[in-house]
């Protein structure tokens, strides 16, 4: 089984309107301290009995990792010690990265890029609180290239104020002629505690023109060449991302920073959102709970190849019964969902409407 390590990386050079993540804006590099408690807390998990720490994938998010010197991600891949083949990814701002420093992060091990785009169009980055443009986020595909680096995955946003097709149209062309192998496309959602939250931006589509935006985004991916493999992502052949596989695998993977998740043989912990209680070393490991029969549903139901009843069976003994069977039977003829007999799958269309099907079936 697949081990995958998350590090967060919470410094932004500032922050996003729509964000929610957990990170500190107004910042232009990482602080060498945050660095070292990385580090300390990665010895510390080493030289416990929970996990011997050689990651079979390597995940730096954010926040911006892209704030990192190469000569940091270089410590940090070394002390993680992942197996010869690891996944390495670190997600990268387009204004935060030059020439010198991808070519610095190839080096230093990193060999997956995750480059947030979000949109082609100037107006709408500016809305989003983006710092960078169109220009400079083709600009960051090219030099990535140039640096050797060949798994890129682009991130885009979808359903945003005014929003076209035309200027769908316009981002996956940028994304897709910058050499990205990976889409991962997320519908906006307005969280509460965000720039968004507080002050809406006009012109923000309703459900059902979300839904339209969603559907003609996949059809549009797929002939592009980018297979959907999870609701939100997309990839083509043998570039699907191993380390968010585990996630939705439900496997063992080990979350360190401030306000980071883990789940090591089905038990879930993680970090308080207080980094300076991380840096001092006060910050507790608190405990979530075990996984269980409704989380691995829910996950595998967002996943293309769907739902094994017979692994149900076997992991949670679970079985469908006749009630089941005939709701099933009236998704399929709705178009929401396909079914073997014993694997359940959702279509697009099924998928926009998930958290619906599982309450009613489960």
């Amino acid at each position: 089984m697949a081990f995958g390590l998350y590090l967060h990386i919470p410094y932004c050079k500032s922050k996003c309107s729509y964000c929610d993540f957990y990170s500190m804006g107004r910042r232009t590099e990482v602080p060498q301290a945050y660095v070292d408690a990385l580090l300390r807390e990665m010895r510390r998990f080493t030289n416990c009995d929970c996990t011997a720490l050689r990651p079979d994938t390597l995940y730096f998010g954010g926040g911006t990792p892209s704030l990192l010197t190469p000569a940091q991600v270089a410590r940090l891949i070394d002390e993680a010690s992942p197996v010869p083949s690891a996944e390495i990814t670190l997600e990268a701002n387009p204004d935060t990265v030059t020439a010198e420093s991808l070519a610095g992060y190839r080096k230093a091990g990193v060999n997956r890029l995750s480059i947030g785009v979000q949109s082609a169009s100037d107006r709408q980055l500016a809305l989003l609180g983006r710092a960078h443009t169109a220009q400079t986020a083709r600009a960051a595909f090219e030099m990535a290239q140039k640096a050797g680096f060949t798994n890129i995955s682009g991130d885009i946003m979808l359903a945003l104020p005014d929003y076209s097709r035309t200027e769908f149209d316009e981002t996956l062309s940028l994304i897709a002629e910058g050499g990205a192998t990976h889409i991962s496309s997320y519908l906006l959602k307005i969280e509460e505690k965000t720039k968004f939250g507080l002050h809406p931006p006009k012109g923000l589509p309703d459900e059902d023109q979300a839904a339209d935006f969603y559907l003609y985004a996949v059809e549009q991916f797929a002939a592009r060449g980018y297979a959907q493999y999870e609701i939100s992502n997309f990839a083509q052949p043998g570039y699907e991302s191993r380390h968010n596989m585990i996630y939705w695998e439900l496997g063992d993977y080990l979350g360190i920073g401030p306000a980071a998740y883990s789940c090591m043989g089905g038990e879930r912990f993680h970090y308080p959102a207080d980094l300076n209680a991380f840096i001092a070393r006060t910050a507790p490991v608190l405990p979530d709970g075990k996984t269980d029969a409704e989380e691995y549903i829910m996950l595998q139901l967002r996943l293309a190849h769907g739902l094994d009843f017979k692994k149900l069976r076997t992991g949670f003994g679970l079985s469908l019964n006749e009630e089941q069977h005939k709701k099933i039977t009236l998704y399929q003829k709705a178009g929401l969902c396909t079914f073997s007999g014993d694997v359940l799958r959702l279509t697009p269309k099924g998928l926009l409407v998930q958290n619906s099907i599982l309450t009613e079936l489960f």
